[in-house]
């Protein structure tokens, strides 16, 4: 994790540099969430293209690995949730952070083991119910997803597993928490409060990207286009090491 405390501290330094502006604790916090989603959801465009690429021996350098160990801090495994209804529907009410579903497990009643759950199409619902090869069974169960009247996420798995007597497990990619740097006025002045503060998710190499980035985005919210000049500087420099 990235201390906020931090961040927040470099951000000043270099937004107070040559009197550049000053960024208020509320404009940072608005600013840092942003900033942690769009590196987080940047991970998963990285990560498609970097995997149509040829890798490396050296783990530690090899670009998809290390995507997939920044990515693997925000994984959830085997997560119940509970069937409501008797046509298979899981509450998925209480995973409210979930951003990417990974893998739907279920142990049915009288069948040995967790059987992993093939996603379909809801337009190919009918081709494999009606298909003697593509039926589903407790051995080779299937899920849908679609959206309900009010907006909310339904899964439905067939064959319909038993609020009573089955259990059915998801795995997914959590959604980042959000940043906050709290605080408390002393003396008319904005002084740290850890209690009421909540860090960075991301991984800890990403410290200096979230700093750039905060400042890009500070210097058109508070109109100071070198603000993000000197971040898209910084950042530049940033990746030219990078790359050597």
């Amino acid at each position: 994790m990235v201390s906020v405390n931090d961040v927040y501290q470099k951000v000043l330094v270099l937004a107070n540099k040559e009197q550049r502006g000053y960024i208020t604790p509320q404009e940072f916090n608005l600013l840092a969430d942003h900033a942690q989603k769009e590196i987080f959801e940047q991970y998963f465009y990285d990560l498609n293209q970097s995997m149509r690429l040829p890798g490396n021996n050296a783990g530690h350098s090899d670009i998809t690995t290390n995507l997939e160990e920044k990515i693997s801090l925000f994984e959830r495994y085997d997560r119940s949730v509970q069937v409501t209804g008797d046509f298979g529907d899981l509450k998925m009410s209480g995973v409210t952070d979930m951003y990417r579903l990974q893998m739907i497990r279920i142990n049915y009643s009288g069948i040995s083991g967790l059987q992993l759950a093939e996603e379909i199409q809801l337009n190919e619902l009918n081709k494999y119910a009606t298909s003697p090869l593509g039926v589903w069974s407790k051995k080779r169960p299937v899920y849908t997803r679609y959206s309900t009247s009010t907006g909310s996420l339904t899964i439905r798995v067939y064959p319909y597993p038993s609020s009573n007597s089955d259990s059915v497990y998801v795995s997914y990619i959590r959604k980042p928490s959000r940043p906050t740097w709290g605080y408390e006025m002393v003396s008319e002045k904005a002084l740290y409060d850890s209690d009421n503060s909540n860090d960075f998710d991301l991984h800890d190499s990403e410290e200096s990207e979230l700093v750039y980035r905060i400042l890009a985005l500070a210097g058109l919210a508070i109109q100071k286009p070198e603000l993000t000049q000197t971040a898209a500087a910084l950042e530049g420099a940033k990746v030219q090491q990078e790359k050597q």
